[in-house]
Formats: C-alpha cells, structure tokens, sequence
C-alpha cells in the first residue's frame, strides 16, 4: 500500500465527465471537488443518474474524466500508462461489486487469493491472509465450497474478503447490498465497519440503500453531477 500524501487517499479536483447521446453532450459529472482520507467509511449517495457511479469509475481509473485530476494515494491517474493503471489499480483498489463476480469454477479459497496470485504473493502467505480474512468474515469452513453452494450473504462476504486480502489503499463498492436481505444486508454492512475499524482501509460506496447509510460515517450525496451535500456523522 503506497503512502498517502496527507492522508488523502482520493484527491478529486474539478472533475468532469460528459459522455454524447446521439452527438447531443450530456454531462454526468459537473465539477466534483473531494477528499477522501486514509480509513473513511463513505458512501456517496443520490437517486439514480445523479453520477454515483460514474464517480466511481473515474476515481479507479476505469473511465477517464474529461476535465479535471484525480490523485490516489498521491499519484496523478491521468499521468500512467494504460499498464501502470492497470497494475496500479490491482495493488491499490479492491473492488465489491453488486453481483459479486465471483468465478463461478474456483471455490471460495481460490477466489479470495486471486489477486494476490497475479501480485506474486508467495504461496505461504497467501494462504495465511486468506485463513484470516475468511474466519474474520465467519466464512472458515467454505473455504473448499464454489459460489453455487453458497447464500447471497455469504457470496458477498466472500466478495468482501477477496476485495480487502490483498490489503488495498482503497475498497470500492458499488450497490453491495442491492440483491441482498435485510438481515443478510444488515450483517455485511457490521462486518465491513469492524474490519475497516480495525485495518484502516478506506471503503467508498455508491448507493441508495438506506442500511447502507445508516453505517456510513460520511454521506455524500450527488445531484445532477454536483456534491448537493456533505455531511460527516457524529
């Protein structure tokens, strides 16, 4: 995990993203200006087509803003190469999707310790921090089982543990808790403010999901493009 200039783990400066419809510009993002420091458990929220998401990409490199700079961990996005971002993404950025995406052909142990194959993490440790990772999230002895054999609750834990293992600067999670229960919600959203408390790994989630709020320490809310609010939670 690289060192955070001033803490500031997201750094956005006058971000802008205009995409065209039918050659007509449609502005998603009008001038955006955050930080985000080391440790924040925030959630960025709005109704939809408010850019939420599209913050999101644009602050993981996975879209390009049309105006503006993002810094992570201190470093420029628009500065590397389409490889450096690559790889800079996989060593700094751990993702929790809404589906999970989980390989449906790898168990939960190889799905968990798959970045960290691709980082080089040698097989010892790999294997400890996956140990680890899985009894923090309660999910100990699935380790063998395949996404199949498991409940939504616990397809997302494992998407949790596989996005927090490699020891991120940062964790993005997009609608974590949309396809989920409330009491399956209620749980992951207690697991992910433990382990943040406890490792310091910032968590950034796009939502409209009230459970998801509810946990956040810092509300963001987006509207036409704009920060409408920002509000920081007793």
């Amino acid at each position: 995990m690289n060192k955070k200039e001033n803490n500031h783990v997201v750094m956005a400066q006058g971000i802008v993203k205009e995409y065209r419809e039918d050659k007509v510009p449609v502005k998603a993002l009008r001038g955006i200006d955050l930080t985000i420091d080391e440790g924040e458990f925030t959630a960025i929220v709005g109704p939809s087509g408010s850019g939420k998401t599209t913050f999101l990409n644009v602050i993981s490199g996975l879209d390009d803003a049309t105006g503006g700079s993002v810094r992570l961990s201190g470093k420029l996005l628009s500065e590397m190469s389409g490889k450096e971002l690559s790889d800079f993404r996989r060593d700094n950025i751990g993702f929790i999707f809404q589906s999970n995406n989980l390989i449906p052909v790898l168990t939960v142990e190889e799905n968990v310790e798959y970045v960290m194959l691709l980082q080089g993490v040698p097989k010892k440790e790999r294997h400890e921090r996956v140990k680890k990772i899985l009894a923090d999230l309660g999910l100990e002895d699935m380790a063998d089982r395949r996404p199949n054999r498991l409940s939504g609750g616990q397809q997302q834990r494992a998407g949790v543990a596989r996005a927090m293992v490699s020891k991120p600067a940062l964790v993005l999670a997009d609608e974590p808790t949309a396809s989920l229960d409330s009491e399956a919600a209620e749980s992951l959203m207690e697991i992910m403010r433990e382990l943040n408390e406890k490792s310091k790994i910032t968590f950034i989630f796009s939502t409209h999901d009230q459970r998801v709020m509810k946990k956040a320490r810092r509300l963001i809310v987006l509207k036409d493009g704009k920060v409408d609010r920002d509000e920081v939670k007793g």
